[in-house]
């Protein structure tokens, strides 16, 4: 409990000193953190990214081996495993490719969500920090010019640094948040990449058997 306390009065000490903007940011940082670990766990659910056995299933599927295809591809867990499972059940049609397209759309669109928050968070944090630090220059020079020629530099320059504090800390939230979207957007590249060979597996012609070659013999010297 002392330890609540404590944490509790260094941060009201530290939201006085930078002002109502660093209060504001601090607030970003605590949505920006629920978000990314909210995110985290979306993706693992969805089993975002995670589909080399998926691949490998498909690859047996158009070389014509479909039990132990359908065999691998019921023992996977996800969206795009049930997806294709359905599809196959389902036996070829005109309509399949359509049905796997919507679906599949609706499934990156599912995949997609909370990251318009982090983006935005990215991107307004940095100038939260910036239009703090506007303000606390504005009112550093307002000090400097009411106090004449009588100013004293110290409390100029001490008015300067907390007034740069609020860009550190909106550069400080903005940073890692982009790292962690760049990550995420990565990772559901795959999965739209991988949602797409599952159509085109599913609903293209299969892959001929590429014949084996002869091993080649040596031939004689002067044959």
């Amino acid at each position: 409990m002392t330890a609540l306390l404590e944490i509790q009065q260094k941060v009201s000490e530290f939201v006085a000193l930078g002002g109502w903007v660093v209060g504001l940011l601090l607030c970003v940082s605590v949505i920006a953190g629920a978000g990314v670990l909210w995110k985290l766990w979306h993706l693992a659910s969805l089993r975002i990214g995670a589909h080399p056995a998926l691949g490998d299933a498909l690859d047996l599927w158009q070389t014509g081996q479909r039990g132990p295809a359908l065999a691998q591809i019921r023992s996977l867990r996800g969206p795009l495993p049930a997806l294709a499972e359905r599809a196959i059940n389902a036996g070829p049609s005109d309509a399949l490719r359509p049905r796997l397209q919507v679906e599949i759309e609706t499934h990156a669109a599912r995949s997609e969500n909370g990251l318009r928050l982090l983006d935005a968070i990215a991107q307004t944090a940095p100038l939260l920090g910036l239009f703090g630090t506007v303000l606390g220059m504005i009112e550093a020079f307002q000090t400097l010019q009411s106090a004449g020629a009588t100013v004293d530099p110290s409390q100029l320059a001490g008015g300067i640094w907390v007034a740069l504090l609020t860009t550190a800390l909106g550069l400080g939230i903005a940073m890692p948040v982009s790292l962690f979207l760049s990550w995420a957007e990565g990772r559901i590249a795959r999965e739209t990449q991988a949602a797409a060979q599952m159509v085109e597996a599913l609903c293209g012609p299969p892959l001929p058997q590429v014949p084996s070659r002869a091993p080649l013999t040596a031939q004689p010297v002067g044959a």
